[in-house]
């Protein structure tokens, strides 16, 4: 009998999904599967909920929910044999997305049941982990703004960037990567483990999951015209055609931000503050079991 252990976000995707245990059980008969299924009721309870469901050992866990809750998900099975499933319900979907997983409830769920697993990097900062990418430039303004507002979508993900392009101030970061060390103002200081941000957008549309690079992305401040057109580079997945962008492929980056209180950043589209100014990230290669 096959252990899978669901993790419901009921409030991801304006809560219209409704997943219960009942639904889940109309497709795994109990004589073939061991459902559980837990809910999270606030911010950082699907890590607390995954580790006690580690604890029990199921064959796979499964992330139902958008990036903020796939991520508190796949950062308890980062080197454990337990696969992390994905049942895509939120706004973005950028990891789901790159990793072929269909929003339709039935052929995410036919996925699960099929059971076939691949192994993905997995990006580390300090002691957080990352699956699709984190910044520490304007995409975290961009996120704080987006996620106070009222509705989660393209228009309002688009209205926020409009908004934190007006009012952004760059902090001096100095990088170290590849055996080089330079000093930037960045508007945009990006670090991708894939190629999809969400909303089927990319800053690194050339970035792999399975490739063992990370792809750093540095943009240097800029005019409100070269940030509306750089802007309009990004919905179409064609940064590279942006000259003022520094791209490279990295194993490990050290970052020291100017030393400030508290250092905003997002990690996989959920903004966070840290209390550090210096950043040591780095690629975890082939760390995290996916059935996709």
């Amino acid at each position: 009998m096959k252990y899978i252990h669901f993790i419901v976000n009921p409030i991801s995707g304006k809560g219209k999904h409704k997943i219960r245990k009942e639904d889940l059980e109309a497709f795994f008969p109990s004589n073939e599967y061991k459902i559980v299924v837990d809910y999270s009721e606030y911010k950082k309870h699907a890590i607390e909920l995954t580790k006690n469901a580690v604890a029990k050992n199921p064959e796979m866990i499964v992330a139902c929910g958008g990036d903020g809750t796939i991520h508190e998900v796949a950062s308890g099975l980062v080197n454990t044999s337990i696969a992390l499933g994905i049942l895509p319900v939120g706004s973005g979907n950028g990891l789901a997305s790159n990793l072929s997983i269909p929003k339709d409830f039935e052929k995410a769920i036919r996925i699960i049941k099929q059971g076939n697993e691949s192994a993905i990097d997995v990006g580390s900062i300090n002691n957080h982990y990352f699956f699709s990418n984190m910044g520490l430039g304007i995409d975290a303004l961009i996120i704080k703004k987006y996620e106070n507002m009222p509705t989660r979508n393209l228009s309002t993900y688009v209205k926020a960037s409009l908004q934190s392009a007006m009012g952004y101030k760059a902090n001096k970061a100095i990088v170290h990567c590849n055996d080089t060390v330079f000093e930037v103002n960045p508007m945009l200081l990006f670090i991708s483990n894939s190629n999809e941000m969400g909303y089927n957008m990319s800053l690194t549309p050339k970035a792999s999951l399975q490739d063992g690079w990370l792809d750093l992305l540095v943009v240097s401040k800029l005019n409100i015209l070269e940030q509306l057109y750089f802007g309009s580079l990004v919905l179409m997945s064609k940064t590279e055609k942006f000259k003022k962008a520094n791209s490279q492929l990295v194993k490990e980056v050290k970052i020291e931000m100017e030393n400030k209180d508290s250092i905003a950043m997002q990690l996989d589209g959920e903004y966070y503050e840290s209390k550090t100014n210096i950043f040591k990230i780095s690629i975890l290669e082939g760390s995290l079991k996916v059935v996709n």
